[in-house]
């Protein structure tokens, strides 16, 4: 699930930031996006990067990217073939970033580039491996903010992570965490989660400005809430089970097991000593237990099967990027 990571240095190109921006069908708020951002960077004298992903649009969102790429450089854009989500949007993006510190936003305007300066400092000064901002006030409607203080306690409960808003887009980390995780499936909201397991423990919050939506509509609907408390349960599984399923398969397979041949023994036991007058076939109970045992036995088979495909297996994102602005390499311009 993680990739080695050798050195930052050896990556880093010694500039402050990179923002991070996945975007689906947002041409009309990327202009304003890019312009706030660079404000905010030139007044507080930052060397930045932002990388743009647009993830399949079918607006001109890309013709946007090259048309504003053109005039500044220090923007950079990735277009995929088709939307593959945000979570293979973000993980490009972490391959491609090299600033100390690795903004993450969303693109529709509702998180303020003013946040920037905060969350830079929070992990360069006060030394957070990973921030993540909370919209203590959000400008949501009703249907929206209840399910999400819900998620959001399930999830704290769950992962033994104090975060207020596990998906919100701004985040800040360091340059080292990026480059140590895989964001892969729809675990985008759980990257808090996935930084831990790696080791990164010093994970911090951010009160942040919740902007009002300016242009277009919400990508995600309340699927959102029901798909995040299935990726939560995946999540929070894999990590303590991953590396090791035939502790968890092993281990209720066998108390399945073993209490299914007690019980077996002890309704023959009784039938030989004659402590009960029916038949041992006559008694449901047998039956339950003979059940319990094969339960047992296949769910240690799929422990043992799980374990030897752990051992062999070396998980990647597959996402084709169609074409690429500032960067090197195939597909670039």
């Amino acid at each position: 699930m993680f990739r080695a990571f050798g050195t930052v240095k050896s990556l880093n190109l010694y500039m402050d930031i990179s923002v991070i921006i996945p975007l689906l069908n947002e041409e009309e708020s990327l202009p304003e996006l890019t312009a706030w951002i660079d404000r905010v960077m030139q007044e507080n004298t930052f060397s930045y990067e932002a990388i743009l992903i647009d993830d399949g649009s079918k607006d001109d969102s890309w013709q946007v990217i090259e048309d504003l790429a053109a005039q500044n450089p220090n923007l950079k854009g990735i277009r995929f073939k088709r939307n593959y989500g945000k979570s293979a949007a973000l993980n490009s993006g972490f391959e491609l970033a090299s600033g100390d510190v690795v903004i993450t936003m969303d693109a529709d305007l509702q998180d303020s580039p003013e946040e920037i300066p905060g969350l830079y400092r929070m992990v360069m000064d006060d030394g957070f491996d990973l921030v993540s901002g909370w919209k203590k006030k959000r400008h949501d409607p009703i249907g929206k903010t209840i399910p999400s203080k819900f998620f959001n306690r399930v999830s704290r409960m769950m992962s033994g992570i104090k975060l207020h808003d596990f998906n919100c887009g701004l985040k800040a980390y360091k340059l080292e965490l990026v480059k140590s995780i895989e964001v892969y499936g729809e675990m985008h909201r759980y990257i808090p989660v996935i930084a831990k397991w790696a080791g990164y423990s010093s994970i911090g919050e951010k009160v942040v400005q919740h902007q009002e939506r300016k242009y277009g509509k919400t990508k995600f609907g309340m699927e959102r809430f029901i798909n995040g408390f299935l990726d939560l349960l995946s999540i929070t599984f894999v990590s303590r089970f991953g590396k090791k399923p035939m502790h968890f398969f092993g281990l209720i397979g066998t108390l399945f097991f073993l209490g299914g041949g007690i019980i077996s023994i002890w309704i023959i036991i009784n039938k030989i000593f004659k402590l009960a007058q029916r038949d041992v076939v006559d008694q449901p109970l047998f039956y339950m237990a003979l059940l319990a045992m094969i339960i047992g036995v296949q769910l240690f088979l799929s422990g043992f099967l799980a374990e030897m495909i752990s051992r062999n297996s070396h998980d990647r994102n597959t996402y084709i990027i169609d074409r690429r602005i500032g960067h090197d390499g195939p597909g670039g311009e």
